[in-house]
């Protein structure tokens, strides 16, 4: 682990510990420490079955309908949950595998990824980054994002 993942894991360890926890903050951090612009935390509803939005960033405001309740299995996220693997694309604006909604287009981001927040095997929800260029998220990047969701999964069971 360099020093950049200490930090990123350090910061988020210390506003998980907080009796309250604040989600804008803690993904303001989050998308921060992948110098990303973007981003997403949603939690799985059981009673439901959707992912629903505790926190959000960087989203245009008529987006916020189309990403507040996401079935399992539609758009990145929903299929990062259906998967309970990371889904990523190194540019969605010219992505055409059907993964990304179409309005997703619309939030201007390129490089992007949705992880699967588990614990035990578990699934809790998902989080989302994305940055405003084309890029592909390093295995480091990627396995840190999973750790992360990891640990909010922690959170959000205990």
């Amino acid at each position: 682990m360099n020093k950049d993942n200490a930090q990123r894991n350090t910061v988020i360890d210390a506003l998980l510990k907080n009796e309250t926890t604040d989600w804008q903050e803690v993904l303001s951090t989050v998308i921060s420490a992948f110098d990303c612009t973007t981003g997403t935390i949603h939690f799985l509803d059981e009673k439901s079955g959707l992912l629903k939005v505790q926190a959000h960033q960087g989203i245009p405001p008529f987006l916020i309908p189309k990403l507040s309740e996401i079935p399992i299995g539609k758009g990145m996220a929903g299929i990062a949950a259906e998967r309970r693997e990371p889904v990523e694309m190194c540019n969605l604006q010219t992505d055409d595998s059907g993964v990304a909604r179409p309005a997703a287009k619309e939030t201007k981001v390129e490089g992007s990824i949705a992880a699967p927040m588990m614990l035990n095997g578990k699934l809790y929800g998902t989080l989302g980054i994305a940055k405003p260029v084309p890029y592909d998220f390093t295995k480091e990047e990627v396995s840190d994002l999973l750790t992360i969701g990891e640990k909010i999964s922690k959170k959000i069971s205990s």
